[in-house]
């Protein structure tokens, strides 16, 4: 029993390692990854917080609702890594809301789902022409959690895996007004802006963390989005050869870093580590055919948790280190040696959770 426990922290600390080797993106590229919060690192599987209060992790039966909110806004234009200067520029602005629930049914196994919700505007600044603003509802995604050993844990840490269907329940064929040779027309928004992605797939996660010293904690996050199909037939009015339909694509994110809990301070607690995420050149099921902007973002990532009771309140602030586009497949085909894309600076995400 003492070995497998050792292999379990080992497993921890190579996630973590091996997460820091990946990239990321968001902005113009069509990345729309949820990030919950880590209830574990206030509030520890099996026992009350050190800072005092809070619910018994091991209770079974028990629902958690949480609201996440992301918001970017992208201007920075890139060809491949480099930033290029340029006097237009589109701004595209999005707003990332996300609505996830668990139920635990066992102190390792729970069932989980997240409906996402975008809105975002856009100013087009090639054929057509025009400012595009799309709201609607994400793809829906549901499926289960288990942790890998029955917590608690003698050693202060854990690793749980989860996988879920995402069900194409999101629009994927958003329009708005655009202007193309003089005349105004019904035009597909851009591929950033569209809800939904039109395919059917497997999201496909894990977390862990592990306690390092009185109140700190290290931690990880990852998930990769499976899309095996190609593309989705909705036209993107690009004349490029190869990219007239959209693609449909993988996706990915992760974060690792360290958590404190703050002297003095009860119930709140900072982080600091790095965050990833971004859509990948080629897919690892199917083809990848069709318009798509891969690219990858790095980024510091601070951020605080506080903790009141039953309800945890999580805000970071990642903050861009590294860009990328590289060219897609029609791109690479066409002999483009980069592509080119917005990225933001800088993104806002947050979400409050209950544990009824």
């Amino acid at each position: 029993m003492r070995n497998i426990k050792r292999l379990a922290v080992i497993a921890t600390l190579a996630s973590i390692s091996l997460a820091g080797t990946q990239a990321i993106a968001q902005g113009c590229v069509a990345a729309h990854s949820t990030q919950h919060t880590m209830d574990e690192l206030v509030n520890p599987i099996g026992g009350f917080n050190e800072s005092g209060g809070g619910y018994k992790g091991l209770s079974i039966h028990n629902l958690t609702v949480d609201i996440g909110y992301r918001v970017f806004n992208s201007n920075k234009y890139f060809i491949g890594d480099a930033e290029i200067a340029r006097p237009t520029t589109v701004r595209n602005h999005q707003n990332i809301f996300d609505v996830g629930v668990e139920y635990k049914f066992t102190p390792r196994w729970s069932f989980i789902a997240d409906v996402p919700v975008y809105n975002g505007t856009r100013n087009q600044i090639y054929a057509p022409v025009g400012i595009y603003q799309v709201s609607g509802l994400g793809d829906l995604t549901v499926g289960a959690q288990a942790w890998i050993f029955r917590p608690p844990t003698e050693n202060g840490g854990n690793v749980a895996v989860s996988a879920s269907l995402k069900i194409p329940t999101g629009i994927d064929n958003a329009t708005g007004s655009g202007v193309l040779n003089g005349q105004t027309i019904k035009a597909t928004a851009d591929q950033s802006m569209q809800p939904g992605d039109g395919g059917w797939g497997l999201l496909v996660a894990t977390q862990g963390y592990k306690s390092i010293w009185r109140r700190a904690d290290a931690y990880y996050q990852a998930q990769y989005l499976l899309n095996p199909r190609d593309t989705n037939g909705v036209a993107t009015f690009r004349t490029q050869p190869g990219q007239g339909v959209m693609s449909v694509t993988d996706q990915y994110l992760y974060r690792v870093g360290i958590s404190q809990g703050v002297p003095k301070a009860r119930g709140l607690t900072m982080s600091l580590g790095v965050r990833g995420e971004g859509v990948p050149v080629r897919d690892l099921l199917g083809d990848s055919n069709g318009f798509r902007r891969p690219g990858s973002i790095l980024s510091l990532d601070p951020g605080l948790i506080f903790q009141a009771k039953k309800m945890i309140l999580s805000v970071n602030g990642p903050w861009a280190l590294h860009r990328n586009r590289p060219p897609s497949v029609p791109e690479l085909q066409n002999g483009t040696l980069n592509g080119d894309a917005f990225f933001a600076d800088y993104s806002v995400i947050a979400s409050i959770s209950h544990h009824f």
